[in-house]
């Protein structure tokens, strides 16, 4: 049977690339979509352990204003620490983090006009008590504006639901076109064997010894085409935590790694998918010209 398979599989070369090809890039986007996914999810399991919130202040703040505001955070039960970050530190923050490779831009900011902050964690850390703590400093004199973390993550989760959403969607059109062009692959190898496979039918041989060469056929381009996606997603996502390593990233975004054993996990599931496709899709072909 594996001589049949691979007999098969060189009368149509062109065909059976084309199908191993389109297998590949739609299991691409799938297991990417998915490392979007697994991605988020870290990120918001990252933050319900340390949620913060900042605090804004207006850069012409005055002393006295300062001071209340620093009063009130001392003061309050609610929060567990602070970090008062000054304007000097906020500039470097912002040309270190945002427009390292832009100094066009940064010549733009002057320090004058970038915010100091109270960076704070708050001793609870449900998002119901962080909202409490956080919108009481929304009113304060002085202060220009109050981020919660939370918000932010919502932000990033909507964001990539709507990328993840268009890459899943590709996918699977694609992993449609896929499983077609198996089909066909495996149809015109049967029709080419036609008259092979009538005189099989007439001594004797059963359906299932018919057809299980084309199965292992389409069976063998989805799990190559499989492999070569799974390859294409493990690299992916080592180019991904190359750029989070570097310095020009943000913190926030560090909690958006997925871990290998979460890759190796996405890319077991996509050898299944890749394996059916093939397997569905030869014996869709094979038992449509037997009950012929």
């Amino acid at each position: 049977m594996a001589r049949e398979t691979l007999r098969n599989l060189r009368r149509n070369l062109t065909l059976t690339l084309a199908s191993i090809l389109t297998v590949a890039v739609s299991l691409s986007l799938l297991g990417i979509a998915l490392l979007l996914q697994r991605g988020v999810s870290n990120a918001t399991d990252r933050w319900q352990d340390g949620v913060e919130f900042i605090v804004f202040l207006e850069p012409e703040i005055t002393d006295n204003q300062l001071g209340l505001v620093q009063g009130e955070i001392e003061r309050s039960a609610a929060i567990e620490s602070y970090r008062y970050v000054d304007q000097e530190e906020s500039y470097r923050e912002f040309n270190e983090d945002f427009f390292p490779e832009n100094p066009e831009i940064t010549q733009l900011v002057t320090k004058e006009i970038i915010p100091p902050s109270y960076r704070i964690i708050p001793k609870q850390l449900s998002a119901e008590a962080i909202e409490i703590v956080a919108s009481g400093f929304e009113t304060k004199p002085g202060v220009k504006k109050v981020v919660r973390a939370t918000d932010e993550i919502q932000k990033i989760e909507k964001a990539t639901d709507v990328i993840r959403w268009i890459v899943l969607g590709a996918g699977v059109i694609l992993l449609g076109t896929g499983l077609l062009l198996i089909l066909n692959t495996i149809r015109m190898a049967i029709f080419a064997r036609r008259r092979e496979i009538e005189v099989m039918k007439l001594v004797g041989a059963s359906n299932s010894f018919i057809l299980v060469p084309f199965m292992l056929e389409g069976t063998f381009q989805g799990l190559v085409g499989a492999a070569l996606g799974t390859a294409s997603v493990y690299g992916a996502n080592r180019a991904f935590e190359e750029w989070l390593a570097s310095d020009n990233v943000l913190n926030i975004l560090q909690s958006f790694a997925v871990g290998a054993g979460d890759v190796w996990e996405i890319g077991g599931l996509l050898l299944l998918v890749g394996a059916l496709v093939g397997s569905v899709g030869s014996a869709i072909a094979a038992f449509r010209f037997l009950d012929a």
